[in-house]
C-alpha cells in the first residue's frame, strides 16, 4: 500500500523548518494543507514559505488560486489526491504539511464528499465562525435554527455545536467511506503552551516588521473584503486601517487571536485518528522522528 506522511501542529510550532529537513532527507515533495497559503499574494500574514526559502524542495498547494476565488474542503481533497498520484508516479513519498486540521481530517478519514460537498463547506464555515467570533456565535446560530436542540446541547462543546448546526441546516447523517488506498502516518508537533505563545507573540512582531501592514493595505485596495482577508493577521490590520483601534491594540489582537487559534488547533488535533505526537522542544526529538519515519517507510 502506498504511504503518505502528514505533519500538522499549531501555528508557530515550527512545522515549516522541520518539514524541509524531513523532505530533503527522504526525498519527498510537500503538499500544503493551509487554507490561507493557497491564495496568491497573501504572503506575510500567512507565514508562507517563499520559493527562495524552499531549499530545493518541491511544494504544491501554495499560490494556486486568486483571492477572489473560493476553495472548499472538497476542492482541497480533489487537488491533494491529484498531487499524491503525481508524486507517487515519480517514485517519491507525498508529504502533507499544514495546520488546517479540517482539511487533513477530511482527507484521512475518507468522508464521502459525493453529494455532500456543501456539508463540508458548511463545516469549514462554522469552524471559521468559531475561530473569529467564538462558540457563542455558533450557539446563537443554533438557537435561531433549532431552539429545542439549543436547550439541550452543551454550548461549550464546539464539535457538538457544529454537528447540531449541520443537522439543523441540512438534516440527515454524514457518512464516512472506507478509503484503504493509502497508508497514512500522521505526525503532530507539540511544545509547552507558554513557549508556543511566546513564539506566536514574537512571530507577530516579525510579520509587522516585514511589512504586514503594507501587504494588507495593498491587497485590501485590490481585492476588498475577500475570503482570505478575514484570516487572522489580515482582519486586524483592516480594522486598524479603518480607525477602530490604535497600533498597539492591533498587535495585541493579532497575537491574542493567533494564540486562541493555536489552542483550537491543538484541541482539533485530538479528534484526528492515530496521531503520533512529538514535543519539538525535547532533546533528540528530530532524530527520533526521522528514525521513526525511516522505519515506517521501510
Amino acid at each position: 500500500m502506498e504511504k503518505i506522511l502528514i505533519l500538522l501542529g499549531p501555528t508557530g510550532v515550527g512545522k515549516t523548518s522541520l518539514s524541509l529537513a524531513i523532505a530533503k532527507k527522504f526525498d519527498m515533495e510537500v503538499i500544503s494543507a493551509d487554507s490561507v497559503q493557497i491564495y496568491k499574494e497573501f504572503d506575510i500574514g500567512s507565514a508562507k514559505i517563499m520559493p527562495s526559502e524552499r531549499e530545493g524542495v518541491v511544494h504544491h498547494g501554495i499560490d494556486i488560486i486568486s483571492p477572489k476565488d473560493d476553495f472548499s474542503v472538497s476542492d482541497f481533497i480533489t487537488f491533494t489526491k491529484e498531487k499524491i498520484a503525481e508524486i507517487l508516479a515519480k517514485g517519491k513519498t507525498p508529504f502533507i504539511v499544514g495546520g488546517t486540521g479540517l482539511y487533513i481530517k477530511s482527507l484521512i478519514e475518507g468522508y464521502n464528499l459525493g453529494g455532500t460537498e456543501r456539508h463540508d463547506d458548511f463545516r469549514l464555515e462554522m469552524e471559521n465562525l468559531a475561530e473569529n467570533e467564538g462558540l457563542e456565535a455558533l450557539y446563537k446560530k443554533l438557537v435561531c435554527l433549532s431552539p429545542e436542540t439549543a436547550e439541550k446541547i452543551d454550548r461549550h462543546n464546539k464539535v457538538r455545536l457544529i454537528r447540531a448546526l449541520e443537522i439543523a441546516t441540512f438534516g440527515g447523517e454524514r457518512s464516512k467511506i472506507e478509503d484503504k488506498q493509502y497508508e497514512y502516518k500522521v505526525i503532530a508537533l507539540t511544545m509547552p503552551r507558554e513557549e508556543l505563545y511566546e513564539r506566536i507573540n514574537e512571530r507577530t512582531k516579525v510579520m509587522l516588521k516585514n511589512g504586514l501592514m503594507e501587504e494588507v493595505k495593498n491587497l485590501h485596495a485590490k481585492y476588498g473584503d475577500c475570503q482570505p482577508m478575514r484570516a487572522i493577521g489580515y482582519k486586524e490590520v483592516v480594522s486598524y486601517l479603518n480607525g477602530e483601534f490604535d497600533l498597539d491594540k492591533m498587535e495585541e489582537l493579532i497575537s491574542q487571536h493567533t494564540r486562541n487559534y493555536a489552542k483550537r488547533q491543538i484541541t482539533f488535533m485530538k479528534g484526528i485518528e492515530n496521531i503520533n505526537y512529538y514535543d519539538i522542544t525535547k532533546e533528540g526529538t528530530k532524530e527520533k522522528l526521522e528514525e521513526d519515519i525511516s522505519k515506517w517507510l521501510n
